[in-house]
């Protein structure tokens, strides 16, 4: 009887906790059932709150657009390019600068990309997905950035103008040595090009300062070049040491008769692919040979015996002053140099009284020394367009600095009177200048040349011109 009891309590035990396990059980069924019930309804129910809207927590540019219609969205970013269009950007090379305008590169927000992106946060295919961006936005929000562009080539267009003549092309170093001179010979040259990748870097960085600011703005970016250096250069095309310019010389001869223009040009020739070995001193007389009729030369007008009067080769002289100025800024030494008796108008178009050195075989004779351990070319060119002559001397930079000083006039004395000369070749009644006045005048400059912290020359060439008067042949030829 007493087992039978305990077998009944036991029995009644485990059927209360079933029932209670089974109470539990749908009342958690219930409980989940409902709160995914509440959820749909919740989710659904915001997204029907937010059909045509931006959904809340999405912020463009720390903005946030919740709530907003997707037009709203355009509108607002609308009124921020009519604002961006006004601003300008100033792109400038040297002294040169075009002003391109905002709106003429169409930078500005692409309005609609912008409101399509915000609209799209949490509307994706997945609803589970869509759920989690709903409440991460809500929570913590989702920042997206504001796309905006603009047209590089309408840029590059616009800055045409002022980068045209920018771009240069390397040249290669040519080198042809032929009896005895350089036949031809062309130093390589670095060229250039715009620096694109500089510029549209510097352009990206710049446009996010117009879209975000408040305002309308100017910016100023500076335009940047890129060298381009040449395949061959002058140092591969020969071992002679001849790689850089380390002199330069020029002068004018403007109102030259057409004889004298000739005979400079000549004259220049026989300068032009002269070699210098290192040690080795430079005769201008003995480089250029016979100055006559049978060597080319023409008859010009020359000084001799105080007269003013035609005589092979006038204007050679020219050349050797030339020569002389190039070879006084390479620093080379200079073992003879006269100056003209009188100061001669061709030598101080471009430059002041006393930078010149007349020749006269077999002298007076302008000598010069290569001391730089390597060789020299000299190379002329003649500019019968311009009428300028211009020396160029190629060697190797040793570090020598050249300080010329400015020429100094001690003493002037003024022009006589003009002088006739009866000139048989003329006709009568003609009169024709050859020789204008000049005021005579003591000069004097100075020339300190260093190297390595040390002068190795330091001099002063005088020059002491007589008074000269102006010239006029007078024609006594009959009929």
């Amino acid at each position: 009887m007493k087992s039978t009891k305990k077998k009944v309590k036991k029995y009644l035990k485990k059927e209360h906790a079933r029932n209670i396990g089974r109470m539990l059980f749908w009342f958690l069924t219930g409980a989940v059932l409902s709160f995914f019930l509440i959820l749909n309804l919740s989710f659904f129910g915001y997204k029907h709150v937010y059909k045509d809207k931006v959904y809340p927590g999405v912020l463009i540019n720390g903005i946030n657009f919740g709530g907003k219609s997707q037009y709203e969205v355009e509108q607002f970013f609308r009124t921020q390019n009519k604002r961006i269009k006004n601003s300008n950007f100033i792109i400038g090379y040297q002294e040169r600068v075009a002003t391109v305008s905002a709106s003429e590169i169409g930078l500005g927000y692409d309005e609609k990309l912008i409101a399509s992106q915000a609209y799209s946060v949490g509307r994706a295919q997945d609803n589970f997905s869509n759920l989690n961006i709903m409440l991460q936005a809500s929570l913590n929000g989702i920042y997206l950035p504001a796309a905006y562009n603009y047209s590089e080539e309408k840029l590059l267009k616009k800055i045409d103008p002022i980068t045209k003549d920018l771009e240069k092309k390397p040249v290669e170093a040519l080198f042809a040595f032929e009896n005895g001179k350089v036949s031809a010979f062309r130093p390589s040259r670095n060229g250039q090009t715009l620096d694109k990748k500089n510029l549209l870097e510097n352009i990206k960085s710049k446009t996010s300062t117009i879209v975000y600011s408040k305002k309308s703005e100017n910016i100023y970016i500076p335009l940047k070049t890129r060298v381009i250096e040449p395949e061959i250069t002058t140092d591969k095309v020969n071992n002679l040491g001849i790689k850089e310019m380390i002199g330069y010389g020029t002068s004018l001869f403007v109102h030259s008769i057409p004889e004298r223009i000739h005979n400079v040009s000549l004259a220049a020739s026989r300068m032009n692919g002269v070699l210098l070995p290192p040690g080795q001193t430079f005769s201008f007389n003995k480089t250029v040979g016979d100055i006559s009729a049978f060597t080319g030369y023409q008859q010009a007008y020359v000084i001799q015996n105080g007269r003013t009067v035609l005589g092979d080769g006038g204007g050679v002289c020219q050349v050797s002053t030339t020569l002389f100025r190039a070879v006084l800024s390479a620093g080379l030494p200079i073992l003879e140099r006269t100056a003209h008796a009188y100061r001669v108008g061709y030598y101080e178009q471009d430059s002041p009284p006393g930078i010149d050195a007349t020749v006269f075989s077999p002298n007076p004779d302008f000598v010069f020394k290569n001391d730089t351990g390597n060789y020299i070319l000299i190379q002329s060119f003649t500019d019968l367009n311009n009428l300028r002559l211009t020396f160029i001397l190629y060697g190797t930079k040793d570090q020598r600095e050249v300080l010329m000083g400015k020429p100094v006039i001690t003493r002037q004395t003024p022009a006589p009177a003009p002088i006739y000369q009866d000139d048989p070749n003329l006709p009568k009644g003609i009169e024709k200048q050859v020789d204008y006045a000049a005021a005579g005048a003591n000069v004097y400059f100075t020339r300190t040349v260093k190297k390595g912290g040390k002068t190795i020359i330091d001099e002063t060439f005088y020059s002491n011109y007589r008074a000269w008067p102006a010239v006029f042949l007078r024609g006594t030829k009959e009929g």
